[in-house]
């Protein structure tokens, strides 16, 4: 029976960057026509569905090439033999493929029992498209050289047909079809250097990295360039927010002229002070008194909540989804800074990175009476699919669209760099990694309460960055912060 398809969530795994995985222990044809369906979604959601054929025979070879790897395993097993002593390898591998395919479902659910799985995951990140296959037992340095010895002899050949009249081993699964999986990649414009296999985090993983299409790329980065055309129209910051700015820039000024200079904004002062006398700060007592509240949240604080506050102020604030959803990635990044990484100079950057980091998204709610029209109005001109302003909104844009607002309002890099890598932290500068795999995280949480997200489509980097190993310590995790959210959200 064939598994059930669901396109809007394939296609918001695309859009979004998030990774989607299928796990299989047995890899059978129904699991296999599936994963093709989805690589076929994938690929025509970024253009390329001409690539899908030639794709999914490479991602056939790895996956087989995986489950093989997995049952010989379970065959040197059962024959009492080790992989690491080359006589016993060769020994093994003389009858390895005739007596594994003659009782293949015998060594197929040994594999399983052992808890051998393959996984296939597909990954829109940055301008590629990711496809990896990993499988759970680990690559030796002996297959290892074997598989680039075969990549290697594959630069040898202009054509399949010099390829399949060659004599290669194959005996193992990394002989021809590697070649012409080379090869195949060869003729859609990729060199060898796209494709990869390692071991990594305990597993071996296969990786194949694809380029967006050029022609829909151009559409959506022109749409882009048009949207931030745009947003030099937006209005600057505030008056007073940039006469507090220019103060807390000058290292003569006072606290108490910092103050007074907040005073004189009734929302700002109210917001302060909400600010400080949350859990956050965990005072004794109530603070009413605004320069009292000004050295509790530091200059550093009183920066980033100008940046918050502002924002709000030019920013559509209807969209309630949008601001609840901040508030509680804010309220996630900040715990999770305080918590794990335990820097006080992180705590502010984080929070206000939470709060800011869908301001793409609010753009496009509505920032500007005439911007979806225009934008609208290019589609139209340029015969762009109805699907990019979409796709725009949706995720696909919406974090480099809000940090070059970010950087238009002369946002600090920290935030800059929140803002525009929150879906993708491998991507992100290394001096600010611990803000952005904050906020990236405290989304990820968010995502994931909603249905949005699973355990396995987090980054492992970052839950490795944050000591999180097991999906039971993160759920653990995310009813702590998610029960004093609502704890605090109930006391306002």
């Amino acid at each position: 029976m064939a598994q059930k398809i669901d396109v809007a969530q394939i296609k918001k795994a695309a859009r979004n960057s998030i990774p989607l995985s299928i796990k299989t222990y047995t890899l059978p044809h129904e699991t296999e026509e599936y994963m093709e369906r989805i690589l076929g979604i994938f690929l025509e959601e970024f253009g390329q569905g001409q690539l899908a054929d030639r794709i999914a025979y490479c991602m056939k070879e790895l996956a087989v090439n995986a489950k093989k790897a997995n049952t010989k395993r379970v065959y040197f097993r059962e024959k009492g033999l080790s992989l690491d002593d080359p006589d016993q390898y060769n020994q093994g591998m003389e009858g390895f493929k005739e007596e594994t395919l003659n009782n293949i479902d015998y060594f197929l659910q040994k594999q399983k029992e052992a808890g051998y799985y393959i996984k296939v995951v597909f990954h829109a990140r940055g301008n590629s498209f990711t496809l990896s296959i990993h499988n759970n037992v680990l690559i030796s340095k002996k297959e290892q050289i074997r598989v680039y010895d075969r990549i290697a002899r594959s630069r040898a050949f202009d054509s399949m047909e010099e390829a399949l009249n060659s004599v290669l081993d194959d005996s193992e699964g990394a002989g021809l079809g590697i070649v012409i999986m080379v090869l195949m990649l060869k003729k859609i414009g990729l060199d060898e250097d796209a494709f990869d296999i390692d071991v990594e985090n305990g597993e071996t993983v296969a990786r194949i990295s694809v380029p967006f299409s050029k022609v829909h790329m151009e559409n959506l980065n022109h749409l882009s360039k048009e949207i931030v055309n745009e947003i030099n129209e937006l209005p600057q910051f505030p008056e007073n927010i940039v006469h507090l700015q220019k103060l807390i820039a000058d290292p003569d000024s006072e606290l108490s002229e910092i103050a007074r200079q907040i005073s004189v904004d009734p929302s700002m002062t109210a917001d302060l002070l909400k600010h400080v006398n949350s859990a956050q700060f965990m005072l004794p007592k109530r603070v009413d008194n605004i320069v009292e509240a000004v050295k509790l949240v530091g200059l550093r604080g009183i920066r980033n909540l100008l940046y918050s506050y502002g924002t709000q102020k030019l920013l559509d604030t209807s969209q309630k989804w949008l601001w609840d959803h901040s508030y509680r990635a804010a309220y996630y990044a900040y715990n999770l800074a305080k918590n794990f990484k335990k820097r006080k100079d992180l705590l502010d950057d984080a929070y206000v990175g939470g709060i800011l980091h869908d301001m793409g998204k609010i753009i496009f709610s509505h920032v500007h009476p005439t911007l979806l029209d225009k934008i609208n109005a290019f589609c139209a001109s340029h015969q762009a699919d109805r699907n990019f302003l979409e796709d725009l909104s949706a995720g696909l844009n919406h974090a480099e669209i809000g940090a070059q607002i970010a950087e238009k309002w002369n946002f600090p890099m920290a935030l800059v760099e929140a803002i525009r890598f929150h879906h993708e932290p491998a991507m992100c500068h290394p001096e600010f990694k611990d803000v952005v795999f904050t906020v990236y995280l405290a989304n990820a949480l968010c995502d994931i309460e909603k249905g949005d997200l699973t355990f396995e489509q987090v980054e492992q980097f970052v839950l490795s960055d944050f000591n999180i190993k097991t999906k039971d310590q993160f759920n653990i995790i995310l009813q702590r912060l998610s029960h004093a959210f609502e704890s605090e959200r109930d006391k306002l």
